[in-house]
């Protein structure tokens, strides 16, 4: 994934909000009622691993994928501190997705699809996803909707602080590209030293969505409000899609 080179230091820090555990359970519960048809499990753009980890616990065989070294070094040190075994972590493009072998579900959440750049890239992604998809098998993804991009982040300037750092991080609404170029700058208050990185978040319009999962062999179950976990509005923010593999997977 671009981004998060030298934040992934901090990712944890100021992700402090996100409702990880609110998060697990409607993955979770998606992924018990519809009967798997096994139980390797793929995160892809697992970041710092709060979901990995979460699903290993649930007794699922976890596989962790990541563009960042950073990120999955910090998961790997999460799993060496829990004395958790048995997940497998994998540096990759997520466009250029492999995975040895077949999976029977797979997550990506917290707008990873965004990060990979426009439209055309988010589908490849979910076509790496089909192919190494089972029948039966479900994948969980969720994006940044346009609204957020063109009324919330826009041209906005958020400022995050705790007692040790302070991460400034500016918005620049690109409409014609259809992206927002995002700027990180984060200083600990005992450190003059800026840690400082850009990249692009991206955005599409749901249907085009479904229908890139129809084309990569999945059908959507349902499409929830990724946030409150209801039905969706025009003003949802991130959205979360349930699509279930509905053709059999090549042979690979």
């Amino acid at each position: 994934m671009p981004g998060y080179q030298d934040f992934s230091y901090f990712y944890d820090e100021f992700n402090g909000e996100a409702d990880y555990d609110a998060l697990f359970e409607i993955i979770h519960g998606r992924l018990l009622s519809h009967k798997l048809p096994g139980k390797i499990i793929a995160d892809l753009g697992c970041g710092t691993g709060e979901m990995t980890l979460r699903l290993a616990d649930a007794g699922y065989d976890m596989i962790a994928v990541d563009a960042s070294d950073e990120m999955l070094s910090i998961l790997s040190e999460k799993l060496a501190e829990r004395e958790t075994t048995g997940v497998l972590l994998l540096q990759q493009d997520l466009t250029e997705l492999d995975l040895y072998g077949t999976i029977q579900g797979a997550i990506s959440t917290f707008d990873t699809l965004n990060h990979l750049g426009p439209v055309s890239e988010m589908k490849k992604a979910i076509e790496k996803v089909g192919l190494f998809m089972e029948k039966d098998g479900l994948f969980l993804f969720d994006v940044n909707t346009p609204y957020k991009h063109q009324k919330i982040l826009a041209d906005e300037t958020f400022t995050l602080e705790d007692e040790d750092a302070v991460c400034v991080w500016t918005n620049h609404l690109e409409e014609g590209q259809r992206r927002t170029k995002i700027s990180i700058d984060i200083t600990y208050r005992d450190d003059p030293e800026h840690y400082q990185e850009s990249f692009y978040e991206y955005y599409c319009e749901p249907q085009e969505l479904v229908q890139i999962c129809a084309d990569a062999g999945f059908r959507i179950l349902e499409i929830l409000d990724g946030e409150r976990f209801c039905v969706p509005d025009a003003q949802s923010q991130r959205l979360l899609f349930v699509a279930e593999k509905v053709i059999q997977c090549q042979s690979l």
